[in-house]
């Protein structure tokens, strides 16, 4: 039976449809049409953000948590180009979200109208796919069109631009059953003959290691059970990307630790070493490659991912394997099965006896002594203290906090770290805490921040507070723009330009400023008990945690050096670095 209905109720119902139970927004005029078929019904819940930039932030973390798509909703010129970060955010780490804004009426495009901008040519070349629907009867397809695409594949953002004028005209609404077989149809099963040649070359490596991003985490659940068989069964190691953290547990045998820049001396020198790289849906970015001509140069190399564009881009690679990562995990897995389940033994033990004697390097050692909290330190003990919660999520803001986040806090499920990796925004972290909050009502949510980045957006404490959310925002305030600062130390002659923050705010004050609760710790002696203080308080809380101001990031692999030539920071001190400062494997 066919429905006749305005454009907005055609968004509403498309959203319904699609089983969309939350979407983030700002209002405006070229959407009020929306806004007001969203009053009139009670099955999706908007959440009110105080910027657009924010609002897609939210949706990214919503998605990345859930395994949903999130879904957005601004308004026309400056509500559209707000949410150009957070899209160009969501492409890079490839989340799945729908981004809907308002456009001034057909007759008016091209005229330089109140509020008109060109939305789909400004983000054409940051989405996986746009519209402009000039027509109502193209509307709710086009709606149903966008959240395959945004799923399908290579998850990413997509952006449907609709006029005013089309959200008022009526007109037939497409139920998503009633449409052909959608044109976009990524492949999914990878060539049994590519997988085959996978299994005989993990059968005879001598020092073979699992390199995994978040490509895993984006296939579902399905995928990280299966990579984790895998793994455990060969006694391989693994080692993980930033995004790929808690596709396999932090707790389990086989587990290096994250690499790259600031990744584990272990995980970076298994890398460099390897002979046999299996690469499982990473993308070979440069914070992991470091200079690309020394990258893992003794290795053969194999490359599972989706999406075709992401292989043989960066490194050549002597295995492709296009397909969904869980499905050829899947496959790899029987044949492997099928043949034996052999692995060289002999040349395996070697391997993780090299292995074991690197972890000795103890890479992440700091001593926190006297009266100033480590900022490391920080992280460890807010690690030991919520360690066993049931539902414990983390996003991050960016910068030094962000690697030290990534480095202490330890993740054993998928979709329990959010944060902005090709990217890198600074004001990710507070509003997708609220994302995560908004979709776990009863979890855990923290955000590690560090004061600058979080004041990028600290005005969505907000929507924190208006909507009950009580994400903890665990701020490691050194007064500095800390990554900048240590960059400037060591690659810029100690030339701090415009790298420290003045003229900061009380935190605390800030909190009660917006109804919530501050809490202020100096004192490592007193910062257990403020951190259960936190813990305990059920609503959002701003936690300023006052850090040593010029702690420096380690292990750090500078710009342009293999992945064995690393700075170590304290581990200098125990006779591990050699000249320069550079360990030379």
């Amino acid at each position: 039976m066919s429905r006749t209905m305005t454009g907005a109720n055609m968004v509403v119902q498309a959203l319904k449809d699609q089983g969309v139970e939350v979407i983030f927004g700002y209002p405006g005029g070229a959407v009020l049409p929306i806004y007001d078929a969203i009053f009139q019904q009670n099955d999706i819940r908007h959440i009110l953000v105080r910027h657009e930039q924010a609002a897609v932030h939210m949706a990214e973390a919503y998605a990345r948590s859930t395994g949903k798509p999130g879904v957005v909703l601004v308004t026309s010129g400056p509500g559209a180009t707000n949410a150009v970060t957070g899209i160009v955010d969501a492409l890079l780490d490839s989340i799945p979200i729908v981004v809907f804004s308002g456009q001034v009426p057909t007759f008016m495009i091209g005229t330089d109208g109140f509020q008109e901008a060109d939305t789909v040519g400004i983000t054409r070349p940051v989405t996986k796919m746009n519209w402009l629907v000039k027509d109502t009867a193209d509307l709710s397809k086009t709606i149903h069109q966008a959240f395959h695409v945004a799923t399908s594949g290579r998850p990413g953002p997509v952006l449907i631009d609709i006029p005013k004028d089309v959200q008022f005209a009526e007109a037939v609404y497409t139920d998503q059953r009633q449409l052909a077989e959608q044109r976009y149809q990524p492949r999914l099963k990878g060539d049994t003959e590519a997988i085959t040649r996978l299994v005989e070359l993990m059968e005879t490596a001598e020092r073979p290691v699992f390199y995994t991003g978040g490509g895993v985490i984006n296939s579902g659940p399905a995928a990280s059970q299966l990579l984790r068989e895998f793994v455990d069964a060969t006694g391989f190691p693994i080692t993980s990307t930033l995004m790929g953290l808690g596709a396999y547990p932090a707790s389990g045998k086989g587990w290096l630790g994250m690499l790259g820049m600031h990744g584990l001396y272990e995980a970076n020198l298994a890398m460099h070493g390897c002979d046999l790289m299996i690469n499982v849906g990473a993308r070979f970015d440069d914070r992991i490659t470091g200079r690309v001509a020394d990258f893992s140069p003794g290795s053969m190399k194999v490359h599972i991912d989706i999406d075709a564009s992401s292989i043989n881009k960066v490194i050549r690679v002597d295995v492709p394997i296009l397909g969904d990562v869980a499905h050829v995990l899947e496959d790899a897995l029987r044949i492997w099965k099928s043949r034996g389940r052999k692995v060289n033994r002999e040349a395996l033990a070697k391997w993780w006896a090299q292995i074991e004697e690197w972890k000795k390097v103890d890479c992440l050692a700091f001593t926190q002594s006297g009266r100033i909290i480590k900022p490391q330190y920080a992280l460890q003990r807010l690690q030991e203290l919520t360690k066993d919660h049931p539902a414990r999520y983390i996003t991050t803001e960016v910068g030094q906090h962000q690697m030290w986040a990534a480095q202490y806090l330890r993740f054993d499920q998928p979709n329990r770290w959010m944060t902005s990796g090709g990217l890198g925004t600074m004001g990710y972290g507070l509003p997708a805490s609220i994302g995560v909050q908004v979709a776990h009502p009863e979890a855990l949510v923290i955000n590690i921040a560090g004061e600058a980045s979080w004041l990028m957006n600290m005005q969505e404490m907000g929507t924190a507070m208006q909507f009950r959310a009580p994400v903890k925002q665990f701020i490691l305030n050194n007064e500095r723009l800390g990554m900048v600062r240590q960059w400037q130390e060591l690659l810029h002659g100690e030339r701090y330009s415009n790298s420290w923050s003045e003229s900061l705010p009380d935190f605390v004050k800030l909190a009660e400023a917006f109804g919530c609760k501050g809490i202020q710790v100096s004192d490592p002696d007193d910062l257990d008990d403020a951190i259960r203080e936190m813990l305990a308080y059920d609503g959002p809380v701003i936690f300023d945690c006052l850090v040593e101001k010029h702690e420096n990031c380690f292990p750090m692999i500078p710009s342009g050096k293999p992945h064995n030539e690393m700075l170590l920071g304290e581990a200098e001190t125990q006779g591990v670095i050699q000249a320069g400062g550079a360990v030379l494997v």
